[in-house]
């Protein structure tokens, strides 16, 4: 076994494990707001995350054509992509609560289940419709845009692309600012006593149903901006490309203790680093009888193990107080 090698790739493995595992912590901030305050998961937010995705290569594929992207500077032309994936991610979400799942309130938990199962589907097949008639075809790549293919170099010669880098600094500023809004803001009170008692919240003067749609919203507005940076970051997209990152992001949730905003995030973080790792190394640990392709396996395994022993996830204990 090649040692060297091992240890050479080490640092440049774990910042493109921390890219990706921040990636699945901003869509599972979106899954983890919606189940701390209903107790129920959102299949349907793959969709929402993806809807943000197509926003993005839409908005730049758009100024493209009007050959404004190359006027534009680069980190405006970033903030605009965001804020217009988070503003239509985030009505489609409250659109869906709306619909969908107000009407199932007080339903046995299997039914919003399937309900959100079925949205799920829904807006797969609308995304590929709308994208079919519009384009002749549901595939759209992200432009390129050289500033965000840049590479910084990090010491020991590790190397991190702009983008990745951008991706980690708005994850994190994210999952501050959510959490400074949920603890430390009026709404976040009012939202954090919904979820507690939703009975006792309206005796206070809450109106419930405002309170779960400002959920549904933030929630989807995560997603947006986690859809159009996914885009920026690996440039080709299609309406399912939601179900795999969204599966592993609700994993993470879980991991993390679902209903926590700091668990989403470490969940993500740890299941990325996971991923990256046993794609990495497997091949050189066994001598090429375990390639890349096992890397879900890898990381779902030890997750299993690591549920065994704490059900809850890593931070589950704050579940309800955070949520």
């Amino acid at each position: 076994m090649e040692w060297d090698i091992l240890i050479g790739i080490f640092p440049q493995v774990l910042v493109d494990g921390l890219t990706l595992g921040f990636v699945y912590a901003l869509i599972a901030l979106g899954y983890t707001m919606v189940y701390g305050v209903l107790q129920m998961i959102n299949f349907a937010h793959s969709e929402i995350f993806v809807t943000g995705a197509f926003v993005g290569a839409e908005v730049l594929l758009s100024l493209q054509a009007v050959g404004a992207l190359t006027a534009i500077p680069p980190v405006m032309l970033l903030l605009l992509v965001i804020a217009m994936a988070m503003v239509i991610s985030g009505g489609l979400a409250v659109v869906v609560e709306r619909a969908a799942y107000r009407p199932l309130r007080g339903a046995p938990r299997l039914v919003p289940l399937i309900s959100a199962i079925g949205v799920s589907f829904f807006l797969q097949d609308f995304i590929r419709l709308i994208e079919s008639l519009w384009h002749n075809a549901f595939y759209r790549t992200y432009p390129t845009i050289a500033f965000f293919d840049l590479r910084v170099g990090l010491t020991g010669g590790v190397e991190i692309s702009v983008k990745s880098l951008v991706i980690i600094l708005a994850s994190l500023l994210m999952l501050v600012g959510l959490n400074l809004f949920v603890t430390r803001t009026k709404l976040g009170t009012a939202i954090r006593a919904v979820a507690e008692d939703q009975a006792t919240a309206e005796l206070m003067g809450i109106n419930v149903n405002r309170m779960i749609s400002l959920t549904f919203l933030i929630g989807g507005m995560m997603g947006g901006a986690a859809g159009a940076l996914f885009g920026v970051q690996f440039g080709t997209i299609n309406p399912y490309t939601g179900f795999i990152p969204g599966i592993k992001a609700f994993t993470a949730a879980v991991l993390g203790g679902i209903g926590n905003l700091p668990g989403a995030m470490l969940g993500g973080v740890v299941l990325g680093l996971l991923e990256t790792f046993a794609a990495s190394y497997m091949s050189l640990l066994t001598g090429g009888a375990f390639g890349a392709e096992y890397k879900d396996i890898f990381a779902f395994s030890v997750l299993i193990l690591i549920l065994v022993f704490r059900p809850r996830g890593l931070l589950g204990e704050v579940v309800r107080e955070k949520a």
